[in-house]
């Protein structure tokens, strides 16, 4: 019987380019992950892709894989976790974001229920509740739903 180590991916990753929230640096990060025997790391930063660049570059240096991601807060929906599956589904989340951004303003964001079901296919949504109660359960239902999932 052979005994390996667990796989392991860190999917919820916030870097500097989410503003007061992240103080790494995706090469950082990624050399941190590298470190540590990581195997992927999934950069989600608030309401924006600016890190995927680096985190690209990061990734491929030390050959770990980058998981995509992006964490969108919703103004009238708790925050989800999306990772796009696909190259179309990278472009809908850029129009999603694009839709947000301008609506809100400058270094402002601001994205509704209606946006993520329009903008939302190709997504792997998680949901990112404050406690796993009944409004927990609606909203899973909710999103199941309006998803497709």
């Amino acid at each position: 019987m052979s005994t390996s180590a667990p796989h392991y991916a860190e999917l919820q990753v916030t870097t500097y380019f989410s503003f007061l929230r992240g103080a790494s640096s995706p090469i950082e990060l990624f050399a941190q992950a590298k470190a540590l025997g990581i195997e992927a790391l999934g950069i989600c930063d608030r309401n924006s892709l600016a890190g995927m660049v680096q985190a690209h570059v990061a990734a491929k240096e030390v050959g770990l894989r980058l998981v995509v991601g992006c964490r969108l807060d919703l103004a009238d929906f708790p925050p989800v976790l999306v990772y796009p599956t696909d190259r179309a589904a990278y472009g809908r989340l850029c129009r999603l974001l694009s839709l947000g951004k301008a609506r809100a303003g400058k270094g402002k964001c601001r994205l509704l229920w209606e946006d993520l079901v329009a903008w939302g296919e190709g997504q792997i949504v998680v949901l990112i509740p404050d406690t796993a109660d009944d409004a927990c359960a609606l909203h899973l239902r909710k999103l199941k739903d309006a998803l497709d999932l």
